[in-house]
């Protein structure tokens, strides 16, 4: 197995990041060892670089447990793509929608709609929340819920007066987004996955499908430059 030379730009730890990093994509899945001799880090340099670009949403684990490019790498085509589907989805239901993102053991909301109601949820972009409790962190956690339905349904779980509805957002069987629905409890309980799922589902797929869209212009677009 070959992988590509390292860049030189003069800051040894960022190079040998990066390095790291430019190897996981080339040579993914590679396990620690693999690893190790490609780039001829001492294990424990290289796992724990491994587990700070890990944090950060750049790596991740498969299955198996061998190192795969993160979420990080999706970021600009959902930035892109999400909103409008957001937006869509928002003035469908009358309920604010959200998209998360996970970062080291806690979500990050990326992009957020807000219910033109009066009374509505707020959850600015560049919030940090739980993971472990909320309909999205459970999600990004993978929680086997949502394998028959599609979606995940919480009811005060975050915040007492909060219910909500997500669903998780793929790029190639890699999870690499939550897609949520929120809103007061008073208006969709009992089920607010009864009520919106299919909808939110359905909101879900069209982002994977502008999503991958985006990653083949943009290789396209790259191979017409090289």
């Amino acid at each position: 197995m070959n992988a590509p030379s390292e860049l030189s730009s003069g800051v040894k730890v960022l190079d040998k990041v990066l390095h790291l990093l430019d190897v996981v994509e080339y040579s993914q899945p590679v396990s620690l060892q693999e690893l190790v001799d490609l780039i001829g880090l001492p294990r424990t340099t290289a796992y724990r670089l491994l587990t700070a670009l890990e944090t950060h949403g750049f790596i991740r684990r498969d299955a198996s447990g061998r190192y795969i490019t993160g979420s990080r790498f999706a970021t600009a085509s959902l930035l892109q793509a999400t909103p409008p589907i957001l937006t869509a989805l928002t003035a469908e239901t009358g309920e604010s929608t959200q998209l998360f993102v996970r970062r080291g053991n806690q979500r990050l909301c990326l992009v957020s709609v807000e219910s033109p109601a009066e009374l509505r949820t707020i959850v600015p972009v560049g919030t940090l929340l739980t993971l472990d409790k909320g309909s999205g962190g459970r999600v990004l956690l993978s929680d086997p819920a949502s394998e028959e339905t599609g979606w995940i349904e919480s009811l005060g779980e975050r915040s007492p007066g909060v219910a909500s509805v997500s669903a998780p957002v793929f790029d190639d069987s890699v999870l690499i987004a939550a897609l949520c629905l929120s809103g007061p409890i008073d208006r969709l309980a009992p089920s607010p996955g009864q009520r919106f799922g299919k909808s939110v589902v359905a909101a879900a797929r069209e982002i994977e499908h502008a999503v991958a869209t985006a990653d083949v212009h943009g290789r396209a677009k790259r191979n017409q430059t090289t």
